[in-house]
């Protein structure tokens, strides 16, 4: 009795010879959650202030900056951007820590979208 290798002739796509290709249904990503960062107004922080955070935090422009300064001044609060949970956590922090170290008030909070 001799054995070889099969070949490609030998291959029959018969009965109990299966040539389909199995694959995974793909796994749905979910994009993680986004959370708003909001600046509260208070009696204390100047205005000015105010827009020096928003233009150095946040990356606005001025007129960007003064409009939504206005909003927090007029309406009490203001969303200042949507993030991710670290980027909004760090915004918050930054804005919190540069807000205490010029002796302001000025409150900085995130919530989830």
């Amino acid at each position: 009795m001799s054995f070889r290798e099969p070949t490609m002739s030998d291959k029959t796509d018969g009965p109990g010879h299966d040539t389909s290709i199995l694959t995974r249904p793909k796994a749905k990503t979910q994009r993680p959650p986004l959370y708003k960062v909001l600046l509260l107004n208070d009696d204390y922080t100047p205005m000015e202030f105010v827009v020096h955070v928003l233009e150095r935090f946040f990356g606005l422009n001025h007129a960007q900056a003064f409009e939504i300064m206005l909003t927090v001044h007029k309406k009490g609060l203001a969303v200042v951007g949507v993030f991710s949970f670290e980027v909004a956590e760090t915004k918050v922090a930054q804005v919190m820590d540069f807000s205490r170290r010029h002796q302001h008030p000025l409150q900085c909070t995130m919530e989830k979208e």
